[in-house]
């Protein structure tokens, strides 16, 4: 058995939690912050037989895109303390995915 850790954008998640469970998943959501953008995230514990990694990844592969955003997380210090913002383009989403063994699972 295998725990599947994918860190993913909040935008994504809606999709792919229902792509999940559509194909019988069971899904734990945690909401969560990346350190770059400070934005949010949602983790998602996903608890596999082995023979079910491919297709668990496939669905993150096809509901988790990269795509790029224009944000000012720099700033410029004028003369005279102004600070202006920088606009930066930078991508966000895809997945972050964790694969870790199971040693025991136990559903009560």
């Amino acid at each position: 058995m295998k725990l599947i850790v994918a860190i993913v954008q909040d935008q994504d998640s809606p999709h792919l939690i229902e792509d999940l469970t559509d194909k019988e998943f069971r899904v734990t959501k945690l909401a969560s912050t990346g350190g770059f953008l400070k934005a949010g995230n949602t983790t998602l514990l996903i608890g596999v037989e082995d023979a079910q990694v491919e297709d668990v990844f496939k669905l993150i592969e096809d509901n988790c895109k990269t795509r790029e955003i224009t944000t000012s997380l720099l700033t410029i210090a004028m003369p005279g303390d102004t600070f202006i913002p920088y606009p930066l383009e930078v991508k966000v989403g895809g997945a972050t995915v964790f694969v870790l063994d199971v040693e025991r699972h136990i559903r009560v």
